[in-house]
């Protein structure tokens, strides 16, 4: 677990999200249920060896940004909160969260990103095209990188 990278995401959300997003969203934070219909991230494969020697794929949901407390390489705490704010068009959402990632998770975790940058709010709009979500920094780094998604791609470090 060496390859970890602090992910740190501060976003505000335009209001227009159905309780479904939302239910969806709260549980991808690690701050609800999970819901009977996943459909931000609907897949959740992992190969698991079957009854005969044989590999089986299998899907099994997990939070993408639902871990909370004690970070296990960066330092300090890993946390998600949602809380719902006043806009000049009305009720919209804050989003932060901060959590570790190994880059084998990038490809799930960045279907969520591109789906939270798809409903970010102005100001985290980039005037080359680019959706403007946090920070992202190699856990032995000092300096984080901003962290972009792009034409529905999230820019993650090379």
């Amino acid at each position: 677990m060496a390859d970890l990278f602090e992910l740190v995401l501060t976003l505000d959300l335009c209001g227009g999200l159905s309780e479904e997003e939302l239910a969806e969203l709260r549980w991808h934070l690690g701050l609800g249920p999970q819901p009977q219909a996943l459909r931000i991230v609907s897949g959740f494969p992992f190969v698991v060896e079957g009854d005969e020697g044989e590999l089986v794929v299998e899907d099994h949901p997990e939070p993408l940004l639902g871990c909370h407390g004690e970070a296990y390489r960066v330092g300090g705490a890993l946390v998600s909160v949602l809380v719902r704010k006043q806009d000049a068009r009305g009720s919209a959402w804050a989003l932060t969260s901060r959590q570790e990632i190994h880059p084998d998770d990038f490809e799930r975790t960045g279907e969520l990103l591109a789906w939270l940058a798809a409903k970010a709010g102005e100001v985290h709009r980039r005037s080359d095209g680019g959706v403007f979500l946090g920070w992202i920094r190699f856990h032995e780094e000092c300096r984080p990188e901003p962290l972009v998604v792009r034409d529905g791609v999230v820019v993650w470090p090379s």
